[in-house]
């Protein structure tokens, strides 16, 4: 029988952060517990996400090197976990769990302070800044990568290594074959740069594909997120080139059109990460050079070890070097259908459901010992991606 629990999760108000833990929350209520999200004024209007949980949002201030800053920082801080403690008192938490994001300090120094087990997960292969803080503190760390940078080896006792939950509809093309593709069939491209699209993107792709031989150019269909600025001008050179492509700066759809692409550009975000490996497809990725700790550069390191996607630094990335490199997947055969198999083999498709088992055995049980970062790897597909 199932016993109810309640448990909050606190997340910093971007998608990489919130995602995961949305797929969380509703992977616990499915399990019969109670969930309280704990964030800021920017995750609380993400459309779509924590539909019937009960949400607080709490001061957090961002830690700075500036004194003053640091002083109104700290006050934030403080009077947010006064917050999450009242709340503690009236929700009653078996756990705390933070995905990252300075609002999700206030919510676990809270649970800290009144002695409920805590567990932080990152999405990331370099730890954040606060998991960073709180590692030594916390009951457990999820973590998504089996090498996490900045993880201090103190704290290897307490690592579980879980994956980075995605969404069901991804979830969905697991089983899917990698699309089949005929040696004068359509090639499908899909280029996406995260939630507000990127430039980068929308300046190199299109002269990049323009630079492929015609008869590679004739069988091209790109599907391509950009940012409005950006529509018209990209829009106008793929017509020059006479390829199809279907612009949008949002893709609603975005699990389908993966579904059905050979080939993914894109950001190295953790959750874009997470997504190519587990629906198995070959991608080339140019992380953001902006990124905290350069973590998109260690997000893509696995998956290019294991032969499943190539990684461009942006300073490199240019249309000549990327045509060359997706002729070298494109156009050697069987290349495409060795990458998809290799990206699939890095998924991790029972993040979601080895991350509640985590956080139920806090509290309850010893914590349950889930996926050693040297096993715990799926069947293998065969050579077209459907499974064996």
């Amino acid at each position: 029988m199932t016993v109810t629990r309640h448990f909050v999760l606190a997340a910093g108000g971007t998608g990489g952060h919130m995602i995961p833990a949305h797929a969380l929350a509703a992977e616990l209520m499915k399990r019969g517990h109670r969930v309280a999200l704990v964030t800021d004024d920017r995750g609380a209007r993400i459309p779509g996400l924590f539909d019937g949980v009960q949400t607080h949002v709490l001061p957090a201030g961002r830690i700075s090197k500036s004194p003053a800053a640091l002083w109104a920082a700290a006050r934030s801080i403080l009077a947010g976990r006064a917050m999450a403690i009242r709340l503690y008192e009236t929700f009653e938490p078996t756990a705390v769990i933070g995905f990252g994001g300075y609002p999700a300090l206030p919510a676990l120094l809270g649970a800290l302070k009144a002695g409920i087990p805590t567990a932080v997960h990152e999405q990331n292969a370099v730890l954040g800044r606060v998991n960073r803080l709180l590692a030594g503190r916390v009951d457990a760390i999820a973590t998504a990568y089996p090498d996490v940078k900045r993880l201090a080896a103190r704290h290897a006792g307490k690592v579980h290594l879980v994956g980075n939950p995605v969404r069901d509809e991804v979830m969905a093309l697991r089983g899917e074959p990698f699309p089949a593709l005929e040696e004068d069939g359509i090639f499908r491209l899909l280029v996406t740069g995260g939630s507000q699209g990127a430039t980068i993107l929308s300046s190199v792709v299109p002269d990049a594909l323009g630079l492929l031989p015609l008869n590679f150019r004739r069988r091209m269909q790109v599907t391509q997120q950009c940012r409005a600025e950006d529509i018209d001008r990209v829009r106008a050179i793929y017509a020059d080139f006479g390829i199809p492509a279907d612009l949008a700066t949002y893709l609603p759809d975005l699990p389908e059109r993966l579904g059905w692409s050979h080939l993914v550009i894109a950001r190295a975000g953790a959750s874009t990460v997470a997504e190519l490996t587990v629906a198995g497809r070959p991608a080339i990725l140019v992380p953001l050079p902006s990124a905290t700790d350069d973590h998109q550069t260690y997000n893509v390191a696995e998956a290019v070890a294991a032969g499943g996607a190539r990684s461009i630094p942006q300073h490199l990335f240019t249309a000549v070097e990327l045509a060359k490199q997706m002729q070298k997947l494109a156009l050697e055969p069987g290349s495409l259908a060795n990458a998809a198999r290799r990206m699939w083999q890095c998924g991790r498709p029972n993040a979601t459901s080895d991350l509640a088992d985590l956080l139920e055995g806090l509290g309850a049980v010893p914590v349950q010992t889930l996926v050693p970062a040297s096993s715990g790897r799926p069947a293998v597909p065969n050579g077209e991606g459907a499974l064996a």
